[in-house]
Order: structure tokens, then C-alpha cells, then sequence
């Protein structure tokens, strides 16, 4: 079954909390009438036995009750009041009752059931009244009181507003159908036109942002957050693609090259000689594109996050005299000179071993890359602001300013004139960035042209901070 739209529901809605209020109102206001109907007919009612009251304290105290009745008599039958009113001593004499409650034989209540005055509702011939039974006490003597108030009127009030309300409820629910519709589609005219902006929206256009309404409201909320999702999109997508890209080319120059050496050697007989140097040839291409290959499965795991960090307490000093000891041979065969520096004390931090010493490697390989013999690279340790801080420095050509902001994106060398041989693909300075940021760390850089460069690699120290590394490597 297909479900029906925000709006319609939103009119539903409307409609149904309409007709509940104008229900609760109608019911209300008809409840509240009939009390204050009634109200109106208990106060005449107790205004009436106050007058009585007032009547009978003026007779003598004396008085027999044949003088009573005839007191009373001449005092009500010609008023109003007394058309619905009836007295009776404690004795049981009647002291007056009015015609039309003899011919309806209204029965007279227990004077012995009666403590305070009540009020009841009661029928006569057809109509509707409002009695009041009540007892008077007056010279020593007790008399028990009925009288009452025809309630026609009211209740043929009543009875028309209930009407009033049972016709005008329809017509009123149908208006408030058609504004419920109405201000649905008005409040959902936005969504429809971020809808359809939002369907117009491919991979070829992933620049075109949705129009925010200027109203400060939830939809603006939620037109904003929509063109930042697609800016994040658009620029992962951008990363993938000029990924793919670069990816493609680095990879292509390598399969050329191998591909070329076997045709060439293969279109004539050659020597055992030439032979072996067209194999080392190819076996060197081979591993230049298996380095390649897994710094590219490197990256594309740190994107997709199955990348995880094996985190431990690590004394860094021994790591970084380590690592030190078998870059040494290499920087020195370059003929350039290897200094070490490391701290006194030891530097601890929780770390994936093998990822700091990726980042060692990294560092030292760039700075040996781009530093002419004979020159200088200096890997330090030391400690700041309860951070581990990791320097490797040198004495090479140094980067360009506008370059600097680019040297840790993919595929990206600060010097184009290096080759292939000497210059690499252009992510290690990539990869990492990614370990570093993945233990909480930061990583700089500090050159300039023609004086060398500084790389510094500041790290979390405390072990205190273990787990929330563990759990955020987990993520």
C-alpha cells in the first residue's frame, strides 16, 4: 500500500487536531453555558427563599397556620414567585402550594432528610424546571420550602447552540481542510525545489549547490548541510578521480619500460651479457612498480579505513636510534654526513611501532632525495610541551614557498626535474601525514629554497592518552 505524502499527512494531521479543538471548544463552551444557566436559575432560587424568609420572620410568632396560609396565600398566588412554590410546617400542614404543583402531584420531600439546601432538575407537564428544597426555621417553628424556575428558555438556548455547533462543524472542517492543504504545500514548496535541484545533481556536476532560502529556519538547516555534504563529496570524488589519474600514469611508465626492454631484447639473439643488464633492467622496474603498488594499496586503505594502527607503549629513542642505525650506511653512501640527537631521558608515547618507523623512513629518504653531496641531514629527538617532537633536517635545495602547502598531497613533487630513479611517486610525504594525524600527532614543515628543509613530527608523549588512541585506531 502506498503511503501517502509529508503533505497529506501533514493535512490529516491539521484536520484531526482541528476537529479535536473545535470538539473540546464546542463541548466546552456548551458545558460552561449550561452552568451558567444554571447559576443564574440557583441564585433567583435562593433570592426567592431569602424573600420568603424575610416574609415569614414579619408574621407574628404566634400565628395559627390557618392564619399563615392565608398570609401566604394573599402574599403569592398573584406573584410570579409563588406559581412553583410549596411550604409545609414540621407537623405536616400545608402552609401553601401552588396550583400547578397540585395538579402534577409533585411529592413532598423528608423534612427529616434535608440538612442543607439542594438544587435538582425535574419535569413538569413537559417542561423542564430548576427546584430548590431547602428548610426555614422561623419563630421556633420549622418549614420545609420547594420552589422553582421554568428552564425553557435555557434549554432551547442549549439547544440551539448545540445546533449551530453540529451545522458549522462540516463547513468549518472542510476550511480547515483547505488550509491544512494549503500551508502543507506552502511549507513544502522549499523541499520540492531542493528536491528537484538536489536530482539534477550528478557526477558532472557536482559544483552546483542547492539554493539556500534565506530564513533562518530548519530548511536553511537543512539546505546548508546538504551543499556541505556535496562540497565533501565533490572533493572526495575530485580525490578519486585525479587518484585514478595519477595512479594510471605512475603506473603506466614502469609497464613501458618493462614491456620495451623484452620486445627489444627479444627481436634479435643477444649475448648472455646483454642478456643479464636487460634482466636487471626489468627486475629493477619490477620492484620500482611493486613499491609502487604498495604504497598505493597503503593509501587506498587509509581512505577506505581498513588502515588500522597496533598501538602500544613505545620508547621512542630506541626506535628513532634504530632507525637510525640502518639509514646511517645509506645517507653516508651518498656522501652526505648522518647526525643523531636524541635526549637523555626517555621519550615515551603510545604508538603502532612499524607506522613511526614508516614515518622515519620517509622523512630521511626525502631529505637524502633532495640534498646534493655533499650536504647534511639531522634526525633529532626531544621533548615540548608534553609532546614527543621528531626533527629531520637538511641541507638540500630547500621548497618553494607556493610548493610547501602542496608537498603532502598525492603524486605531488616539490621538484619536477628530479626523476624517476631519485624522485619517487610522490606519496610517502602522504602516507605520512595519514600516520601521523592517526596518532593524534601533527607533522610541519619549515624551508627555504636553497637553504634545506625541517620536517617536524610533534606526537602525543603521555601514556595516559593510550586508550583513546587505541579506540580511535579501532574506528
Amino acid at each position: 500500500m502506498k503511503k501517502m505524502s509529508i503533505g497529506a499527512r501533514l493535512t490529516v494531521w491539521y484536520l484531526l487536531i482541528f476537529a479535536i479543538a473545535q470538539a473540546v471548544f464546542g463541548f466546552g463552551m456548551w458545558f460552561i453555558l449550561r452552568q451558567n444557566f444554571r447559576q443564574i436559575a440557583d441564585e433567583e432560587l435562593r433570592a426567592q427563599v431569602e424573600d420568603l424568609t424575610k416574609f415569614l420572620q414579619a408574621q407574628k410568632k404566634n400565628a395559627t397556620v390557618a392564619k399563615l396560609q392565608e398570609e401566604v396565600s394573599e402574599a403569592y398566588i398573584i406573584e410570579h414567585s409563588g406559581d412553583f412554590l410549596q411550604i409545609f410546617d414540621s407537623e405536616g400542614n400545608w402552609i401553601f402550594r401552588a396550583d400547578a404543583l397540585r395538579q402534577d402531584a409533585l411529592v413532598a420531600p423528608d423534612p427529616a432528610s434535608l440538612n442543607n439546601s439542594s438544587f435538582s432538575d425535574l419535569q413538569l407537564t413537559g417542561r423542564p424546571f430548576r427546584f430548590i428544597t431547602g428548610r426555614i426555621a422561623v419563630s421556633g417553628r420549622v418549614y420545609t420550602v420547594q420552589t422553582g424556575v421554568p428552564m425553557d428558555r435555557m434549554v432551547r438556548t442549549l439547544s440551539l447552540f448545540r445546533r449551530y455547533l453540529f451545522a458549522f462543524a462540516p463547513l468549518l472542517l472542510l476550511a480547515a481542510a483547505a488550509g491544512g492543504f494549503w500551508l502543507s504545500r506552502r511549507a513544502l514548496s522549499p523541499v520540492d525545489s531542493l528536491t528537484r535541484a538536489a536530482a539534477s545533481i550528478s557526477g558532472q556536476n557536482l559544483n552546483h549547490r542547492l539554493d539556500a532560502p534565506q530564513t533562518n529556519d530548519e530548511l536553511q538547516r537543512l539546505a546548508d548541510t546538504l551543499n556541505q555534504m556535496l562540497a565533501r563529496i565533490e572533493n572526495a570524488f575530485l580525490r578519486i578521480t585525479q587518484f585514478t589519474a595519477d595512479a594510471s600514469h605512475e603506473l603506466r611508465t614502469p609497464i613501458s619500460l618493462i614491456r620495451a626492454e623484452a620486445e627489444i631484447v627479444l627481436r634479435t639473439s643477444r649475448g648472455e651479457d646483454e642478456y643479464r643488464s636487460a634482466l636487471r633492467h626489468i627486475l629493477l622496474e619490477a620492484e620500482r612498480t611493486t613499491s609502487l603498488v604498495e604504497e598505493l594499496l597503503s593509501v587506498a586503505r587509509a581512505d577506505s579505513g581498513g588502515e588500522s594502527l597496533h598501538l602500544d607503549l613505545v620508547d621512542l629513542g630506541s626506535l628513532v636510534k634504530e632507525a637510525a642505525g640502518e639509514w646511517r650506511q645509506i645517507v653516508e653512501g651518498r656522501g652526505l654526513q648522518f647526525k643523531l640527537r636524541l635526549p637523555n631521558g626517555r621519550v615515551q608515547i603510545s604508538a603502532d611501532r612499524a607506522a613511526i618507523r614508516r614515518v622515519l623512513g620517509v622523512l630521511i629518504d626525502n631529505a637524502m632525495k633532495y640534498t646534493p653531496a655533499p650536504g647534511i641531514i639531522t634526525l633529532e629527538l626531544g621533548e615540548k610541551n608534553h609532546s614527543a617532537c621528531l626533527r629531520v633536517q637538511d641541507s638540500g635545495i630547500g621548497i618553494a614557498t607556493d610548493d610547501q602547502r602542496k608537498v603532502f598531497d598525492r603524486f605531488y613533487r616539490a621538484d619536477k626535474a628530479r626523476n624517476r630513479e631519485s624522485g619517487g611517486a610522490g606519496l610517502g610525504l602522504s602516507i605520512a601525514q595519514w600516520i601521523v594525524e592517526q596518532h593524534h600527532g601533527t607533522i610541519t614543515l619549515e624551508s627555504t629554497l636553497g637553504s634545506g628543509s625541517i620536517f617536524s613530527v610533534s606526537l602525543p608523549q603521555f601514556a595516559d592518552d593510550h586508550t583513546a588512541l587505541l579506540m580511535s585506531a579501532s574506528q
